[in-house]
This record gives C-alpha cells, sequence and structure tokens, in this order.
C-alpha cells in the first residue's frame, strides 16, 4: 500500500471510483432559454442563426452541423430533408422543420458548406464553439457549448410529451438492447421528434398522454410547421 511521507499508510484515491459530479447547468437549456437563445442568434447573420437551428431545434452535434453541405438538401414525402453524416460515420437523413428551413439561406447557392465563417471558408468546430458562446453570452445565459443545445432539443422533446422511443430515434442514439434500425418507423418523418420541439420552444402546449399519439402530434404542431403532402402521398 502506498505510504505517506510520515510513513503511515495511505489510500489510493486515484483507485477509487467516485461519483462525478455534473453542474445542471452543463445539462441543456431549458425552454425558455432554448428560445432566448434562438432569438438572440437571429440577430447575428444567418451563418449563426442556421447553427443556432440546426443544433437547438434538429439536435445536431456541431461536427455534423459544419459538414453539412448544400447537395445535402433534399425533400422526401413533403418534407425539406438534410444528410448528415453521424457519430461513428454513420449517414442519416433528418427532417428540417420549416422554421430551421427557412433560416438556412443559400441563396441561388446549390452547392458548397451550408454554414460559413466570416472568411467565407467552412465553418469549424473551433469556430462555431466560439459562436455558440457568444450567443450565449449576449442572451445573458453565461458560458453555453453547443452539446447543451442538443441536451435542450432532447429535454425539450421529452417535456412537449414526445414518446421516448421517437426521441431516441430523433436524437439517433444507438441503443443496443433495441433493434431501432429494423424499424419502419425510423423513416416516418410525421412522427419526428423536431416538429414537436419546434412548436414546444414557439409556446405550445405540452402533448396529452391521454391523446392518440397521431392526433398529439398534429395538435402540437402549427399550421406553418406541418409538412405539405402532395396529392398523391395523401391517403
Amino acid at each position: 500500500m502506498p505510504t505517506s511521507t510520515a510513513g503511515s499508510p495511505r489510500t489510493p484515491r486515484s483507485t477509487l471510483a467516485g461519483p462525478r459530479c455534473t453542474r445542471a447547468k452543463d445539462v441543456g437549456l431549458d425552454r425558455g432559454e432554448l428560445g432566448r437563445f434562438l432569438f438572440t442568434a437571429e440577430r447575428y447573420d444567418t451563418d449563426h442563426a442556421a447553427l443556432a437551428a440546426l443544433l437547438g431545434l434538429n439536435g445536431l452535434r456541431v461536427s455534423e452541423a459544419c459538414a453539412t453541405d448544400a447537395e445535402d438538401l433534399g425533400f422526401d414525402r413533403g418534407h425539406r430533408t438534410l444528410r448528415i453524416i453521424g457519430k461513428g460515420n454513420k449517414p442519416a437523413v433528418i427532417p428540417l422543420v420549416p422554421r430551421v428551413a427557412r433560416t438556412i439561406a443559400l441563396g441561388e447557392r446549390c452547392e458548397g458548406p451550408i454554414l460559413h465563417r466570416h472568411d467565407g471558408q467552412r465553418l469549424d468546430r473551433r469556430t462555431a464553439h466560439r459562436w455558440v458562446r457568444s450567443i450565449g453570452k449576449r442572451a445573458g445565459l453565461g458560458i453555453v457549448h453547443p452539446h447543451m443545445l442538443r441536451a435542450a432539443f432532447i429535454m425539450a422533446a421529452l417535456d412537449a410529451g414526445v414518446p421516448l422511443r421517437d426521441v431516441q430515434i430523433a436524437a439517433r442514439h444507438a441503443d443496443p438492447r433495441t433493434r431501432t434500425v429494423y424499424d419502419r418507423r425510423r423513416e416516418n418523418f410525421d412522427r419526428h421528434a423536431a416538429y414537436v420541439v419546434v412548436a414546444f420552444v414557439a409556446g405550445g402546449k405540452e402533448l396529452s398522454s391521454s391523446m392518440p399519439r397521431c392526433s398529439a402530434s398534429a395538435a402540437a404542431m402549427s399550421s406553418s410547421e406541418r409538412p405539405v403532402r402532395s396529392a398523391a402521398t395523401r391517403p
């Protein structure tokens, strides 16, 4: 056993696994704080606003947001979509709610990075972290880092009443106990948590647990946030 300078035995603290302390503020922003962050980001410029929306309203990781290109945008059954490369180099397609889609201002561009630094180059993670901290301070939220926005998206979805399974799918969290890769609901963008989160942050009410799942999702979305279906896809 290790000994102290006095020769008496001492406990090797480095071998003890104690609980890790995490400040509540590091977990994520609440509904009001997320709304204030998004409002403040929109007062910067389109790139700041787009970064904030992708992180806070679609739950992207900062590396995923920085890697997006205009070529990754598309449409699927009435949904505006975005192809991303997720954690572990896993590709995914996510729906962009109308508010996020409007924030991504490409103009006449149809290729190249979606997010740019002020010098015109692709937004990198270091600059993205600096932007998020700057927005957080201006919004009076103290120190904010990108993962807090992803956590805020997940918490807002849960608080809004999105079923846990749908939140896990939206957050793209790998869970070895479930085989969600074989679940057809992963392709049902009508159920994506992003639509409920954007309505919840904007002032929508929590979903009633007694409502049918489809009806609850429709009630949580404002008419302007609902996807538009073509005549061919209507039942």
